[in-house]
């Protein structure tokens, strides 16, 4: 899976986020799909000139936007989202609404909506 993320060295965007949008941007569009299995950090790491580090953390930026899902001894591979039902979206919109009313942040909101999940 050679050039599956072109670096922009001289960029002000961090490498760890260039390789997080690029995948995410990838699977979005479909070029990777449901249980397509990524290169392995070191593998990618070396590919692009990067620490193991910078690229396990986008993995992991990844993993907890729930895009991939990485196993021992299966890699990490591509976990297509599913389609929003219409309901859950329309409610979606209405607890943004709501929390930016409250002057709420995103990550704020999110904690809310976590918190009232059952576990």
């Amino acid at each position: 899976m050679t050039g599956l993320v072109a670096l922009d060295a001289g960029g002000r965007v961090p490498p760890f986020e260039q390789v997080r949008s690029q995948i995410a941007a990838q699977i979005a569009a479909g070029y990777l799909v449901d249980g397509e299995r990524l290169p392995s950090v070191r593998a990618l790491a070396e590919e692009l000139s990067l620490a193991p580090g910078t690229v396990a953390k986008a993995y992991q930026l990844l993993e907890e936007a729930g895009l991939v899902h990485t196993a021992r001894g299966a890699g990490t591979r591509v976990v297509r989202p599913a389609e929003v039902p219409d309901a859950v979206a329309t409610a979606a919109h209405a607890l943004a609404a709501a929390a930016r009313a409250a002057g709420l942040s995103a990550d704020q909101a999110a904690a809310a909506l976590r918190d009232a999940w059952p576990a």
